[in-house]
């Protein structure tokens, strides 16, 4: 399933991940893991944000994913389904 993950990290939290290097490495392994069809960094919420899309093959993922971000970088988190435009099209397509 297509979902959309939004991080904001919490500032204090991340500023002492990019002073040791941190930061970094948990992006390129959440990367790599990830795999996503789009990735966007910048601020949101008044804090650092990333957005990623992808495929979630297993929700029991979710854990492995979700807790560096928790417990490194003090984020909070959001997993959403998403669709394309060419699945809305489909949705809507059977309602008919």
């Amino acid at each position: 399933m297509r979902v959309m993950l939004r991080a904001v990290m919490d500032t204090q939290v991340s500023n002492g991940a990019i002073k040791t290097g941190r930061l970094p490495e948990i992006v390129k392994s959440l990367m790599d893991r990830l795999d996503p069809e789009a990735a966007y960094f910048g601020p949101g919420d008044g804090g650092r944000c990333c957005i990623l899309v992808f495929d979630l093959q297993d929700p029991a993922a979710i854990p492995t994913i979700a807790e560096p971000l928790f417990q490194e970088l003090g984020a909070k988190i959001e997993i959403n389904p998403v669709m394309t435009r060419e699945d809305l099209q489909k949705g809507l397509a059977a309602l008919q």
